[in-house]
């Protein structure tokens, strides 16, 4: 067994010098796992459809004193992702987060909208993480973190494009771990439980049904955004060096509790 040194347990948790890829990073969950990494030590590399959109982010980046670099793509267009990232150089940590969201009836889902979904959060995340999975493995490894889903996990009325891309997230983040390990690229995923974001919104505006939510998390709160900066940070560091094809439910104990 190795010695321990005195500052080990912060090099375990440190993802300093490392060189980290958000997509959806304008607001919200992304903004937060990005301005997380920044404070962790790492550089980042923020993606959006709009650059403009990256302001806010780069300047709370910035502020941790490190750098962001700000690229802007189209998630559902596959020769727009290799465009946008395949010349980016090296990326250490991809964090997969862009998505969309409409609530809509399942018989009254067209097909232009379960494209939109399910191109935007499936397809695009695959063919994002195979833009920089090239460049990981010739540097010898890296960390891919996909944002998964209570819906990849549980049924939820009105959302059948959605649940069933982010199910398809999941076997993602399997098949590509069981691939590209040998490449010493690990691939996980975090599942965010009920979060406060601009695509959640439309729920939280029911207040019976935060009511009712609040009451079936077991910890009896909703998560607050920077309750999942700590586990994308593991997923990326050292201390998860031999973790992969996992998913880390983040939702205060809801699924235990069904």
């Amino acid at each position: 067994m190795r010695e321990v040194s005195a500052n080990w347990l912060e090099s375990q948790f440190s993802c300093e010098g490392k060189r980290v890829l958000v997509t959806g990073a304008s607001r919200g969950i992304g903004q937060e796992l990005a301005v997380a990494f920044a404070h962790a030590g790492a550089d980042l590399v923020i993606a959006s459809r709009k650059l403009t959109s990256l302001d806010q982010t780069a300047e709370r980046i910035h502020q941790a004193g490190r750098k962001a670099e700000r690229v802007s793509y189209d998630q559902s267009r596959v020769e727009d992702i290799r465009k946008a990232f395949s010349r980016l150089g090296r990326i250490d940590v991809l964090v997969n987060n862009a998505g969309v969201e409409e609530v809509r009836p399942s018989l009254d889902v067209d097909e232009s909208l379960w494209t939109k979904i399910v191109d935007t959060n499936l397809k695009g995340a695959f063919f994002v993480a195979q833009s920089i999975a090239g460049g990981m493995a010739q540097a010898g490894g890296g960390a891919i973190i996909n944002l998964a889903s209570l819906t990849s996990f549980v049924g939820v009325p009105t959302a059948a494009p959605y649940g069933a891309s982010k199910s398809g997230v999941l076997g993602l983040t399997r098949a590509l771990a069981t691939e590209w390990g040998a490449s010493g690229i690990r691939v996980n995923a975090i599942a965010p439980g009920y979060f406060r974001t601009g695509m959640t919104e439309v729920f939280y505006e029911n207040t019976a049904w935060v009511e009712r939510m609040t009451t079936a998390v077991p910890l009896g709160r909703l998560g607050a955004l920077e309750d999942l900066a700590g586990a994308a940070v593991f997923l990326a560091s050292p201390a998860s060096r031999y973790i992969t094809g996992q998913c880390l439910v983040i939702d205060g104990g809801y699924l235990a509790a069904i």
